[in-house]
């Protein structure tokens, strides 16, 4: 039983899975903290505070806390084009100079092989 944990555990798909996990999460904090200190300070420029939770609507002493939702939202957009931009698009580039070049056509020996073939068929 010990040596088939020792597998399991051990197994180069399992070590991958939690290296990627291990990145994802140090990618969470540094993204997070663009969105964080960068781009929500830019809000509060432009909208005069760099969160919208002091926005609320108070209907029979019930407070619905919307600007708290606003920005939840904004922070999701904000991580969605941070991961977009910095993750996806580089690593498409990356792949559209891996990709291997398309195969050419048929080099002229195997077209004049390929006539010569047909020819003799012909016959």
């Amino acid at each position: 039983m010990l040596k088939e944990f020792r597998d399991f555990a051990f197994k180069g798909n399992l070590i991958d899975v939690a290296v990627g996990l291990i990145m994802a999460l140090a990618l969470s904090a540094v993204i997070t903290s663009l969105v964080e200190h960068v781009l929500m300070p830019i809000v509060g420029i432009l909208f005069g505070a760099p969160s919208f939770d002091d926005l609320t609507l108070t209907i029979n002493n019930s407070v619905i806390m919307y600007g708290s939702f606003l920005t939840a939202l904004v922070n999701f957009l904000f991580i969605a084009l941070a991961v977009f931009f910095f993750i996806v698009k580089p690593y498409q580039r990356f792949k559209k100079k891996e990709a291997p070049a398309p195969p050419a056509g048929p080099s002229a020996e195997e077209k004049l092989l390929r006539e010569i073939r047909d020819a003799l068929k012909g016959r």
